[in-house]
């Protein structure tokens, strides 16, 4: 699978992605202590949804442009808005034409004591990335392959954080790489949070990941906590597009699961394609 991601910024899987990261993030503001977020395959920052890569995936007409139109509960709107008043700072009034990647969402949501370590190994994106961070003294872009940064960077000396994991899956090996790079860190950083991305296109491979990565978790002392979230947007066809995307959060905040209860019944009809989308939102077992 190759996931350029110009060709899907602002698709339903960014969507749902960015929102549990932005609930994460604001979960860690509620201490004063410092936290540390590291940025795995961090991408190019900020996405232009008039280039032609935008255009000819037009995944965001489906994904934040439907979700910017939506009308939410009052249980669900105070959740959902601090995502979506971050999208709409990189746009004109009323307008959508910029989509900002997990590294520029992350910024938003840093105090002054906080710190992002953000890795890309590709030259055009790391380069797109620098200048949207604008040499950030808070945001520190690594050249550096992802693989490699997971051990390397754990633990951070700020002790609390979050380890966002969310590669291209271009090769063959990635769920084993994920599965792998997630165990070596978590064995150097059991108390860290982790929020791990793949996309839903064999079912053995995610449930082995989610089995590896429950196991992982499982094993340290305390044991880690394990949460898995995906959701499609339509009924799976051989050969099609990608239709539903997943999530393995390891230690969540204790009050994540209740929210995204809240929230993802309500995302099932804006996002949904020919229908309403569906969820599933469990503990996986190792």
């Amino acid at each position: 699978m190759n996931y350029r991601h110009a060709f899907h910024a602002g698709g339903f899987a960014d969507v749902i992605k960015h929102i549990v990261l932005v609930r994460i993030l604001i979960y860690l503001q509620e201490k004063p202590a410092a936290f540390r977020v590291i940025d795995s395959h961090a991408g190019a920052g900020l996405y232009d949804l008039t280039s032609s890569e935008a255009q000819r995936g037009g995944e965001w007409l489906t994904g934040i442009a439907r979700l910017m139109q939506a009308r939410f509960s009052d249980a669900t709107l105070p959740l959902i808005t601090p995502y979506l008043d971050i999208v709409r700072a990189f746009n004109p009034p009323g307008e959508l034409k910029a989509y900002p990647g997990s590294p520029l969402i992350t910024r938003a949501l840093l105090r002054p004591q906080d710190r992002l370590t953000a890795c890309e190994v590709e030259s055009g994106a790391r380069k797109h990335l620098i200048d949207a961070l604008r040499r950030d003294a808070q945001a520190r872009v690594v050249d550096l392959d992802g693989w490699t940064a997971l051990p390397a960077f754990v633990p951070p000396n700020e002790r609390r954080g979050l380890v966002l994991v969310d590669p291209p899956f271009e090769a063959k090996d990635e769920f084993e790489r994920l599965a792998d790079g997630f165990s070596e860190a978590f064995a150097k950083w059991p108390t860290g949070s982790y929020l791990l991305w793949y996309p839903v296109k064999s079912r053995r491979a995610t449930d082995e990941l989610a089995r590896h990565v429950a196991a992982a978790a499982a094993a340290t002392k305390p044991a880690g906590k394990c949460l898995r979230l995906e959701f499609s947007v339509a009924l799976q066809q051989t050969g099609g597009g990608l239709i539903s995307t997943g999530l393995l959060i390891v230690n969540p905040p204790w009050t994540l699961a209740s929210e995204l209860k809240t929230i993802l019944p309500e995302l099932e009809k804006p996002l949904g394609q020919g229908g309403a989308g569906r969820f599933r939102l469990e503990t996986p077992k190792p």
